[in-house]
């Protein structure tokens, strides 16, 4: 739920689009190619899943922004702890530039 959580509260930036997608044989949602082509930016949660990333779509990331969080897994959705984790990173990683 740490995915759909961070999906949430990045797409309340303005002009933020957002999406999410499992990695696992198990997920929901899996990540697909065209998702990685939609995207500017992608976000993991822990150093694994960019591995695997890596692993499974490895060119498609060319030039892709990938960006690990460091959150594991135990949190529920909307879980107050968790969104006090992801803030301040979504904040630093979704900043405009400054000129």
């Amino acid at each position: 739920m740490r995915s759909p959580t961070a999906a949430d509260l990045a797409g309340r930036w303005p002009g933020i689009r957002t999406d999410f997608a499992g990695l696992s044989h198990e997920a929901d949602e899996r990540l697909s190619a065209e998702q990685i082509a939609w995207a500017d930016i992608i976000l993991v949660m822990e150093p694994r899943h960019a591995k695997r990333l890596q692993a499974l779509f490895g060119p498609a990331l060319r030039g892709k922004r990938v960006v690990t969080l460091h959150v594991p897994d135990k949190f529920g959705y909307g879980d107050p702890d968790l969104i006090a984790l992801l803030e301040p990173q979504l904040r630093n990683i979704l900043r405009p530039p400054q000129p």
